[in-house]
């Protein structure tokens, strides 16, 4: 059990704060917040990749309807249209909640 004095307690704060980094517990928030950052960024490029980028891509809402008949005329059911809020082009997806 550590010393209920407040010297001891602030002389174990900084001998904390000294063996944690050169830099000092700032450094380590600033390293935290990008690796926060960098994460949320390959997040939003997986969304995109999934939802935008691997799937074909229609300049209109009339040539998605045409393609999505074409698919259903050869036995694809359930498929729908959606505007790409990346892209704002239009594609098919098999998700109705898209």
């Amino acid at each position: 059990m550590g010393s209920k004095k407040r010297s001891a307690w602030a002389k174990q704060a900084a001998e904390f704060k000294a063996g944690l980094d050169p830099y000092g517990m700032d450094y380590l928030f600033a390293r935290e917040q990008e690796r926060r950052e960098d994460m949320t960024a390959r997040h939003e490029a997986a969304l995109r990749e999934k939802a935008c980028e691997s799937k074909n891509r229609y300049a209109s809402r009339a040539e998605a309807e045409e393609n999505l008949a074409w698919c259903e005329a050869r036995g694809t059911r359930g498929l729908s249209i959606y505007r790409c809020q990346y892209c704002n082009g239009w594609h098919l997806t098999s998700h109705p909640w898209e």
